[in-house]
């Protein structure tokens, strides 16, 4: 990570559904600041966090800030989004404290049926 990076997001390539989901971040505006890694590249070995596996990090979506704390999940997502400008008031809105927690639980109910998206999106092109 540079200095100007400000996140690193890691994200599961070989998933067509987060594939899709990081292209629309990567083309945000500031996401130029943003440390992106692919976990599903095997070549990958500097930039992981200390303590977190390459399974556990295919399997739940995590980001690093700059200060080396780690967030997975929908706080991660959050993060993300505060870090976008054109996604900074999506971030305030849903990290007001229900909504912070709508957001966990979302994202703990889409995890089991993630596979299920995986297979809709990987028949449909990636943009």
């Amino acid at each position: 990570m540079t200095d100007k990076q400000t996140l690193t997001v890691f994200y599961d390539g070989s998933c067509p559904l987060c594939s899709r989901e990081i292209a629309l971040y990567q083309r945000q505006r500031g996401a130029e600041t943003i440390c992106w890694l692919n976990v599903a590249d095997q070549d990958l070995n500097e930039g992981l966090p200390e303590g977190i596996s390459r399974d556990q990090l295919m399997q739940r979506f995590h980001v690093q800030s700059a200060n080396g704390n780690v967030q997975t999940g929908g706080d991660a997502f959050l993060q993300l989004w505060a870090s976008l400008p054109n996604f900074r008031l999506l971030a305030r809105l849903f990290s007001l404290p229900f909504m912070r927690w709508l957001v966990n639980q979302a994202y703990e109910a889409i995890l089991p049926i993630r596979p299920r998206l995986q297979a809709g999106f990987s028949h449909s092109k990636q943009p």
